[in-house]
């Protein structure tokens, strides 16, 4: 797919998720594969559904794609409040029974790692996404202990957290966004331009510091998610940045120790965003996986 965030804005359909329209995006698999199943993209934060542009096409030449920008993020609606992990959660079971689709992988990132737990959750509690197969994790706070912030999280989750509001522009978004890069796959001054585009359309630079609301969510449901991934050893893997300053190698080493029998890959030049960085390895790790 060509980088051009016009046209990606002009594919974008929409579906209403509890009186608020959410921006979605399908692609279907080039190979026509009738058996492979669908592969639901979950995107970070601050980001939205603009981070897979870099692997679309090599994933969509053995699944059909479907990624949506989660409440409060890129072209979906900004609501005051109701940002939590299970409403985001809420909203991808949403989206796909909007689409009929009752079998899928999936493939998180960041925040969206968190939303990927509670599916699994779901999942072996009966209580919903019954037909999630294999779940692929990107770098993300997985482990809470491993979860190291950045000072514009622990800003945001303070009683100060208003003033990120304030103070996130596009200068301070670049500095701070590039940080958790690794040194040799900084992204380009047009790149940054993208990625701003998005997370400020209809003043998402605004509420920042109400999507931080998933840093207490993985506190509070800490047990519940890291116990959805010790019985979903099987069907998981996680391929990581190891440069991250967020959930590098330190990330990468729990996930090996808590989940042996789960796959596991590390990418050594990479940071916080691997299919940015390495979109290459990143895609053709997860098609193998999903392949097996």
């Amino acid at each position: 797919m060509q980088r051009d965030t016009h046209s990606w804005s002009k594919k974008a359909t929409y579906f209403d998720f509890q009186g608020h329209q959410i921006a979605y995006w399908t692609s279907e698999n080039t190979n026509a594969d009738p058996d492979a199943s669908p592969l639901l993209l979950v995107h970070g934060f601050p980001t939205c559904s603009w981070d897979w542009i870099a692997v679309w096409d090599a994933l969509r030449r053995d699944h059909s794609l479907i990624a949506c920008d989660m409440l409060g993020f890129g072209l979906s609606d900004k609501p005051r409040s109701g940002y939590s992990i299970h409403r985001q959660t809420d909203l991808q079971e949403a989206l796909l029974g909007e689409l009929g689709i009752d079998k899928f992988d999936a493939l998180v990132h960041d925040y969206g790692v968190s939303v990927g737990q509670e599916m699994l959750a779901r999942q072996q509690k009966g209580s919903g996404f019954a037909g999630l197969g294999q779940m692929v994790f990107l770098n993300g706070g997985i482990f809470p202990d491993q979860h190291r912030q950045r000072p514009i999280q622990k800003l945001g989750t303070s009683p100060l957290g208003f003033l990120v509001r304030l103070l996130m522009n596009r200068e301070r978004f670049g500095k701070s966004f590039s940080e958790v890069f690794a040194p040799d796959t900084q992204p380009s001054q047009q790149e940054l331009d993208e990625f701003w585009e998005f997370i400020s359309y209809n003043g998402g630079n605004r509420i920042t510091h109400k999507l931080l609301h998933y840093i207490a969510d993985r506190v509070e449901h800490k047990n519940r998610w890291e116990a959805a991934l010790i019985r979903a050893q099987d069907k998981i893997g996680l391929i990581n940045g190891a440069l991250d300053p967020v959930s590098g190698k330190h990330a990468y080493d729990k996930w090996r120790s808590t989940v042996p029998r789960a796959r596991h890959h590390l990418i050594e030049n990479a940071g916080h965003y691997p299919q940015v960085e390495a979109p290459g390895e990143v895609s053709a790790k997860a098609l193998q996986w999903l392949a097996e």
